[in-house]
């Protein structure tokens, strides 16, 4: 497996802000999540909000797997040293998949 610090293609200002707005609208989800439980609300109340919350956290995951395979492994194909990343994008499906 490649070993990186950063993005072969780092992320725009706008790339950041949107993940960032979208990861806080999650950690409000999660303290409300929080506060169903404190409050004894209904079991299945509390996990159609889980379930919200996973969905959320997938898409994410999903927006930043498209761009990767859209900036860093198209330069890295178009450089002929894809085999590797394509190895790692796989891994990462297959983890995704998983849940």
């Amino acid at each position: 497996m490649p070993e990186h610090d950063s993005p072969i293609i780092p992320r725009t200002e706008e790339e950041k802000v949107k993940i960032q707005n979208r990861l806080k609208r999650i950690e409000g989800q999660v303290r409300g999540l929080q506060k169903m439980v404190d409050e004894d609300r209904y079991c299945m109340d509390v996990l159609v909000q889980i379930s919200a919350i996973n969905s959320a956290l997938k898409q994410v995951g999903f927006t930043l797997m498209e761009r990767h395979a859209n900036t860093c492994m198209k330069h890295t194909i178009e450089s002929g040293d894809g085999e590797e990343y394509i190895d790692e994008l796989m891994k990462i499906f297959r983890q995704f998949s998983k849940s």
